[in-house]
């Protein structure tokens, strides 16, 4: 009996050690793999943050962006870069980036737009911020509230504000007052979110930008002064028709021709549009008759007469051209046969409006860099 309990007592010993052993082996793996999943966790969020690529001496954090004419070549690369970035990983491998996470955005709009605001409020959600859209019905600028108090008033609210108006002093001034960044949305000077748009547009279709020749063929209206303050940049010449009477801006002009001949690219204007097209790679046109200028139409339908982009316009540009309009567009600018016609990228032109806007953002709200390689512009 003695020793059949020293026997069991034994056993319960060995046992104990054994299970005791199992506790402390299981414990430490499990320490092991919460730590793994920490690491995982710390370097997937870095990763989110940051990505793998360093931001170098580009930095547009806290920028407002009311004209190209501000930016250097290698700040709208950069942005064109972050925008490709997000396109990639959103969209092509279905990654979810809250980069706006807790961040709003106020939309002012005193004039219409399809693609301005759906590809903001779109692509400020997709980040995971708040957009909040501003008609003149919810904000009357200079009228219920003065400019300047509305921009105190919204620095207080959101992060950024977008501003689509009339007038490009309007947006001056909310950038003097308001203390978060300013974005032009479009004013009847500039118009810069269309350009980033299109200059991806033509990265993607030609795989670089520089060397290439883009003919603007219609008014010389803010979408024209945009490209006029950008092209030179990137290595892109520019030929220009347009009616007698609606020339570019005069400063705008001067400025850039400045620029064409700092960065050694040409710069044409004409008045024929056969001239103009010659040669060239892109051919661009926009609306002729811009919203607030509707008791204008009959005469600049008559004065744009001849201006219509069409296959024979076509046939004096380069064997690879392709066609651009920032849309909506109507009849009497392109024809049909051009406008739905594989030269045309007029869809993916409006489709990039999205990833430009959220990528523009993102370089000014925060420190987001691309994992992609660098665009060869």
């Amino acid at each position: 009996m003695k020793a059949q309990a020293g026997f069991e007592k034994s056993l319960g010993f060995i046992l104990v050690c054994a299970v005791t052993r199992l506790l402390i082996s299981m414990l430490a793996l499990r320490n092991t793999v919460l730590h793994s999943l920490k690491a995982v966790k710390s370097d997937q969020a870095r990763s989110f943050r940051l990505g793998r690529t360093s931001l170098g001496c580009v930095n547009l954090k806290g920028r407002s962006f009311l004209t190209l004419k501000d930016f250097n070549p290698d700040e709208i690369k950069h942005i064109l870069w972050v925008s490709a970035d997000l396109k990639h990983r959103i969209k092509h491998e279905g990654q979810y980036l809250p980069l706006l996470q807790g961040k709003s955005i106020a939309m002012i709009f005193e004039k219409r737009s399809t693609r301005t605001r759906m590809s903001t409020e779109t692509g400020f959600a997709l980040l995971g911020g708040h957009p909040c859209f501003l008609t003149p019905q919810d904000i009357h600028l200079g009228v219920n509230e003065s400019t300047k108090d509305t921009a105190r008033v919204l620095s207080s609210f959101t992060d950024i504000v977008l501003a689509r108006v009339y007038s490009h002093s309007t947006l001056e001034q909310l950038d003097k007052e308001a203390s978060i960044p300013i974005i032009n949305g479009l004013s009847d000077l500039y118009h810069p979110i269309q350009i980033l748009a299109d200059l991806l547009t033509l990265q993607e279709h030609y795989g670089s930008l520089k060397g290439l020749t883009m003919s603007w063929i219609g008014d010389g209206n803010n979408v024209l002064h945009s490209f006029m303050m950008s092209s030179a940049k990137l290595g892109i010449n520019l030929r220009i028709a347009t009616p007698k009477g609606y020339a570019p801006d005069a400063n705008v002009t001067q400025e850039a021709l400045r620029l064409s001949k700092e960065f050694g690219t040409e710069l044409h204007l004409f008045s024929e549009p056969l001239e103009a097209a010659q040669g060239s790679n892109v051919l661009v046109t926009d609306t002729w008759i811009s919203m607030g200028q509707e008791d204008e139409k009959m005469k600049r339908l008559k004065d744009f007469h001849g201006y219509k982009i069409t296959m024979k316009t076509g046939s004096v540009a380069a064997q690879d051209w392709t066609f651009l309009h920032c849309l909506p567009r109507k009849s009497e600018e392109v024809d049909d046969e051009v406008f739905y016609s594989p030269r045309s990228l007029v869809f993916p032109e409006a489709e990039n409006r999205k990833w430009t806007i959220m990528g523009l953002i993102a370089c000014i709200l925060t420190d987001y860099s691309p994992q992609i390689p660098k665009l060869k512009l």
